[in-house]
């Protein structure tokens, strides 16, 4: 008598730019793979084929799971075993010392023997002339005024260009979800490479720190406190270097990812502007940006007052 095989598909809904699909028979999700499809408008803030090139590269190097096929508006891959982490866990020292060993396993990868520029400004910057001539000016009075924003934009690529910060390759979007624990292996990968390439050392480990806070319900006393980022930095420059290092090399990186963590709030506010314009997706995009703005100019005055060891 011929077995029966039922082939299913579930709905994953952590995801806030795309649409994803989990395929698998049986109920067995050893076999399942992962549907992408895009959300709308996407192509306006995630340069599809680079995101695709990215995928390769770090499946190349043991970070990514396999890429199945492409197609026009998504992308098929391999589902990865494992638990997506929430803000409670990479908090937990066991867990956010692999996260920091990850991300400096990705961030030793080259692609070609010359470093690009760093891929911050150029985004940015696109991101900033979309809002500029494209989102409602009176969209909320919690949103800083374009003008504003300009100066803004320009006094971070000032203060930030000035920092020495490396250009390594990036994840430049780990968030919680984003980070897939395989406890019977004991290690993490990351997921979602959209936004990977070449930028700051500091924005990718500062940008992670932000997400301590969370997406859905966004909380910054969760960001972490100078001690677990100087035990965090520790464990990331340590991997890098192989060797021990220098509590003043600790101390150098702290500055850096705590300005650059600035940066990132600036880029995700845009970010959630251009898709509150245009995401089908059921998230509260405008209120995201205004979190984002006023954290921004909260911790400003703070962090603009940090200074490199000498």
């Amino acid at each position: 008598m011929e077995e029966k095989t039922t082939a299913s598909a579930g709905r994953f809904t952590d995801g806030i730019t795309n649409k994803l699909l989990a395929c698998y028979v049986d109920e067995d999700m050893r076999d399942c793979v992962l549907v992408r499809v895009y959300g709308e408008r996407t192509e306006l803030l995630v340069d599809r084929e680079s995101e695709v090139r990215n995928f390769q590269l770090l499946r190349a190097h043991g970070c990514a799971p396999k890429l199945y096929c492409t197609f026009q508006n998504g992308l098929c891959y391999e589902y990865l075993q494992g638990v997506a982490l929430g803000p409670e866990h990479i908090r937990e020292p066991q867990l956010f010392r692999l996260i920091a060993l990850e991300m400096a396993k990705i961030h030793t990868i080259h692609a070609n023997g010359s470093l690009p520029k760093a891929m911050l400004w150029h985004m940015m910057h696109s991101y900033f002339t979309l809002v500029k001539n494209e989102i409602n000016p009176s969209l909320s009075a919690d949103v800083p005024k374009v003008e504003v924003l300009e100066w803004e934009l320009a006094w971070l690529k000032e203060h930030l260009s000035q920092l020495d910060s490396p250009v390594v390759f990036c994840h430049n979007d780990l968030l919680c979800k984003n980070i897939i624990y395989d406890s019977t292996k004991g290690h993490v990968r990351f997921i979602d490479y959209e936004y990977a390439g070449y930028n700051y050392q500091a924005f990718d480990i500062g940008n992670h720190f932000n997400e301590f806070a969370g997406v859905n319900e966004v909380d910054y006393c969760r960001y972490p406190e100078r001690e677990t980022q100087l035990q965090w930095l520790r464990y990331y420059l340590q991997a890098q270097k192989g060797t021990a290092v220098t509590p003043r090399e600790v101390e150098r990186l702290y500055v850096q990812v705590n300005k650059f963590a600035l940066a990132s709030h600036f880029f995700w506010a845009l970010w959630a502007l251009i898709q509150n314009q245009y995401s089908t997706i059921d998230f509260d995009f405008l209120r995201y940006a205004v979190i984002r703005f006023n954290q921004y100019f909260k911790v400003k005055p703070q962090v603009s007052a940090l200074e490199m060891p000498k």
